[in-house]
């Protein structure tokens, strides 16, 4: 029993060597693919062969460690991978010929199959220690029970069993079992490695997600290396884009100088493969500094749109190195950046798009306003110089907001000031036809909201809903701050009003349609959808006769959200 315990004592540092294996760390997750199940066939036979090997000669028979390997791989992996390596450490073993062979080669492969059908019940169950010194203790005798049924002579047989049946079912149990105690602690250190991954990647994640809204730039770059930084143990961190050095923190920064080109050669080779590379020495990293610290380097590359736009890149200097952790940490934290870099492309697209729609907006108004301004202020330059005087300064400051806040957000009172101008030069034309009243609630009014919002609902209220009047009527401009916190502002007429959904093939007649679903009231309902998203919007009510009513509605905090938004 001391001379096996001491042999298996051996097949255990092989185990424990085994768990350096990617494949075998794999198997443990029921991860292993076909090629991999293949591999541990070949790596447990050898262990099993090396059992046979390392056994104690006995009466033409070999006292051995054989059955580890078997039942290991059945219970790590199933009963096809149990069975491959019965079969071939069971060949094996028969090769060697003994009065026991055929026994044993039959006993090798009923045990790795046992295993595997103990497997197959714990499917979804950790596989312990216990476990397997259990099995491993019936498949023993198991096979002293094949040796006495196969074996013959067959007092020769029950001679040998009598001598090796209790050392080889107590050491090889015992083995198995140590196997799975070191399986267990390796799972363990995965969980733990993948926990801190985890971990670190979320504290980085809760401090730099609002670092890349503007995509990859030098000051995004500059904060998300100090972040890592603070957050991870390494000696720098760096960031560079396709061309040049956008951050680098830490050790190493005299000579690699934001701005610069990039100037190692991994990170060159990471932005042409677009795989992640693991640099483990200075020649690797391929800095032309001689007295650069940098010893080791993990870089990841950063994608958008399946292109690499730029490299993190986290070093260790000689006093340390990279670890597993560290390893896992920056995978994580370039899918996160990546991640971030497509949500800010595709934020940038949206403002695009909605900058778009504000000048096919402005196409539309300008040209016919100008034209119908024009028409008034010279009617009024022959008899009233003063009031076209007037009118000129209202119709410059108007075409001046217009230019200089296209796309930007504004305050309500840059708004109103705006659609005063508007109005002003509107009141001109059709004098007493046209009446406006504001109802601004106290502070409201310094809320930032996009421009010309409310520009649109104004005209539509002027030109649709009172000069087709022939008494006119009033317009009524709304602002309020409610109760849940929403900024609700209201245009509101006492026109003619219309009947049906301006917005849904639902109108009474077409002429309708065609003048309440045109690019001004759907240019400010997609804009705010693109900006604030659900359930924020433009809701239309009206009454054929009686006026309408339009409210937009906007998300509380609307100061703060468009601030960051125009940024």
């Amino acid at each position: 029993m001391i001379s096996m315990a001491e042999r298996t004592a051996v097949l255990v540092v092989a185990a424990f060597l085994l768990t350096r294996v990617k494949a075998f760390r794999s198997t443990l997750h029921r991860q292993a693919s076909l090629r991999e199940k293949a591999l541990m066939v070949a790596i447990f036979s050898g262990i099993s062969i090396m059992g046979t090997y390392m056994g104690i000669p006995y009466q033409d028979a070999i006292a051995n460690s054989r059955v580890i390997g078997a039942v290991v791989a059945g219970l790590l992996a199933g009963p096809w991978v149990g069975l491959g390596t019965g079969l071939i450490a069971g060949a094996h073993r028969y090769s060697l010929g003994g009065f026991t062979d055929l026994a044993c080669a039959v006993s090798t492969i009923v045990e790795g199959i046992l295993a595997g059908l103990v497997f197959r019940w714990r499917k979804q169950r950790e596989m312990s220690w216990s476990i397997g010194l259990g099995v491993g203790f019936v498949a023993e005798w198991i096979q002293m029970g094949i040796i006495l049924l196969l074996a013959r002579p067959w007092d020769q047989a029950l001679e040998l069993v009598k001598a090796i049946s209790v050392p080889m079912s107590v050491v090889n149990s015992l083995g198995i079992a140590v196997f799975m105690i070191i399986i267990d602690l390796v799972k363990n250190e995965e969980d733990r490695i993948g926990a801190l991954q985890a971990q670190r990647t979320l504290q980085v994640a809760d401090k730099t997600l609002s670092f890349l809204r503007e995509g990859l730039t030098p000051g995004s770059a500059d904060k998300l290396a100090r972040e890592i930084m603070r957050t991870t143990r390494v000696a720098a961190v760096a960031i560079t884009d396709q061309e040049r050095i956008l951050a680098h923190v830490g050790k190493g920064s005299t000579h690699h100088v934001p701005g610069q080109e990039i100037s190692t050669k991994a990170t060159r080779e990471v932005l042409s493969n677009k795989v992640m590379k693991l640099a483990s020495s200075k020649e690797e990293i391929g800095c032309n500094e001689p007295h650069c610290q940098l010893r080791s380097a993990i870089l990841v590359p950063l994608m958008l749109k399946h292109e690499a736009v730029g490299v993190l890149k986290l070093y260790q200097d000689r006093n340390s190195k990279l670890s597993a952790v560290d390893l896992e940490l920056v995978r994580g934290l370039g899918t996160l950046i990546s991640t971030q870099l497509e949500l800010a492309a595709l934020e940038q697209q949206a403002r695009l798009l909605a900058d778009a729609e504000i000048k096919a907006l402005q196409a539309q108004i300008n040209p016919h306003f100008l034209f119908n301004a024009l028409n008034t202020i010279v009617s009024f330059i022959r008899f009233r110089p003063e009031k076209a005087r007037e009118l000129l300064l209202h119709l410059g400051e108007y075409f001046r907001r217009n230019l200089h806040h296209s796309g930007e957000f504004v305050t309500l009172e840059e708004e109103l000031e705006h659609v005063e101008a508007y109005l002003a030069i509107e009141r001109a034309r059709f004098d007493e036809k046209l009446q406006v009243e504001y109802v601004i609630e106290p502070g409201a009014e310094k809320c930032l909201i996009p421009s010309l919002l409310l520009q649109p609902l104004v005209e539509n209220a002027v030109k649709h809903g009172l000069l087709p009047k022939r008494e006119g009527g009033l317009v009524t401009i709304q602002a309020r701050v409610n109760g849940a916190g929403t900024l609700e502002l209201t245009v509101k007429d006492n026109g003619v009003g219309f009947s049906g959904d301006p917005f849904f093939p639902h109108l009474a007649n077409a002429q309708e349609k065609r003048r309440m679903s045109g690019i001004g009231l759907g240019n400010v309902r997609a804009r705010i959808q693109t900006i604030y998203g659900s359930p924020y919007g433009i809701a239309i009510k009206s009454e054929a006769g009686r006026g309408t009513t339009c409210t937009i509605t906007l998300p509380s905090g609307v100061k703060t959200y468009a601030k960051s938004v125009s940024r």
